[in-house]
């Protein structure tokens, strides 16, 4: 099978465990596929696509607006179910977004997908780990509301590759660099360790997740002749970012790949 036709199989699939046995079924057999240029760049077959039909979801959970998603207390069970299971829902998004965009843009170097089904893998198992977690508290993914902004910014950005990578994973995912920190905190603080030690799990991964975005936003960039900084504030306003506030986990971002002239213009803004 073609690496891409791989991803946007597993991209339909509707159960999040469906999702996460495709992508270790890729991992363990992949050797091959990865090692074969032809076989990762080949174009899917996507002409059974509706729009209907991605990311391939269950009903629940329910999808609301973030207004309208209670607030619980970390204190009480119920809160920190509830807050892990915004953080599954999250990672579930990550995986839809990395399998999104290696079946979905063409001409690209093999290594770029090679990075995203890279990237796709750390997610489901990050997935795991939060859904494995919930369960020791009584509940199951599902059991609360999400929210949908991650995948709203994939169908915004689903013509333009290059408004994709700078706002999926340098803009809404990167906001997980700066909220991991004092989320790890306030679990370690009201005795939830596992919680916490998944935390910390998740920020030490996504730094490299970040890497990625911001590697290939630079090559494509200098692919189209363009000033990564000044495109950037082009593509957030006319994609309708959303404007990222402090305080920033700037350590996190200098490790993730963001220079001096990026974090000033994040912290001026």
């Amino acid at each position: 099978m073609k690496l891409r036709q791989l991803a946007l199989d597993a991209l339909l699939l509707k159960t999040p465990d469906e999702k996460c046995r495709a992508l270790a079924s890729l991992s363990l057999s992949g050797a091959a596929t990865l090692s074969s240029d032809a076989q990762i760049v080949s174009t899917p077959d996507s002409r059974h696509l509706t729009s209907e039909t991605l990311p391939g979801r269950t009903a629940r959970p329910a999808l609301v607006a973030p207004a309208q998603l209670a607030r619980r207390p970390v204190t009480s069970v119920e809160g920190r179910a509830a807050l892990i299971h915004s953080l599954a829902h999250i990672e579930l998004n990550a995986v839809n977004l990395a399998l999104d965009i290696v079946w979905r843009f063409d001409g690209m170097p093999a290594d770029f997908y090679r990075d995203w089904i890279s990237v796709a893998g750390d997610e489901a198992r990050h997935f795991a780990l939060l859904h494995e977690h919930l369960a020791t508290m009584g509940y199951a993914y599902g059991d609360f509301s999400a929210h949908d902004g991650l995948w709203e910014m994939a169908e915004r950005t689903r013509e333009d590759l290059l408004a994709r990578l700078a706002l999926v994973p340098r803009t809404l995912e990167a906001r997980g660099l700066d909220a991991a920190p004092p989320i790890r905190d306030k679990l370690q603080g009201v005795g939830d360790e596992r919680g916490a030690a998944i935390l910390a799990i998740i920020l030490a991964d996504e730094i490299g997740h970040v890497a990625i975005g911001n590697r290939w936003y630079r090559w494509l960039c200098s692919q189209r002749g363009r000033d990564p900084v000044s495109s950037y504030a082009e593509l957030a306003q006319r994609y309708r970012a959303p404007r990222l506030r402090g305080p920033f986990n700037l350590a996190a971002r200098r490790a993730a790949g963001f220079d001096e002239q990026e974090l000033a213009a994040l912290q001026a803004s």
